[in-house]
């Protein structure tokens, strides 16, 4: 279950993730927030790494949404992970 904050539908979203890859996480996410009833010029998808296809895949579903990431990845592999990439976030940032 996702819950949101009473006012979320005042306020302008910044929606976190660190890795963009496919973009069906983000697209999910966006999709619960207007659902809520945010507006799609309200919300704004901050990543750190990003791919061609995560972003091109969020802008055919929602294109008033805007998206910040501090990278720009190759794309993906067979499995839909980035390329090069950084190996899983998770892993990395837990270090398991």
């Amino acid at each position: 279950d996702w819950t949101s904050p009473k006012d979320v539908t005042k306020n302008f979203v910044m929606l976190l993730d660190p890795i963009l890859a496919s973009g069906s996480t983000a697209i999910a996410a966006i999709k619960h927030l207007l659902e809520v009833g945010c507006k799609e010029d309200q919300i704004s998808f901050v990543t750190m790494i990003a791919c061609p296809e995560g972003i091109e895949n969020i802008f055919q579903k929602y294109p008033k949404i805007s998206i910040v990431t501090s990278m720009l990845d190759d794309g993906l592999d067979q499995n839909k992970l980035l390329v090069p990439g950084i190996g899983e976030f998770s892993d990395r940032y837990f270090g398991t």
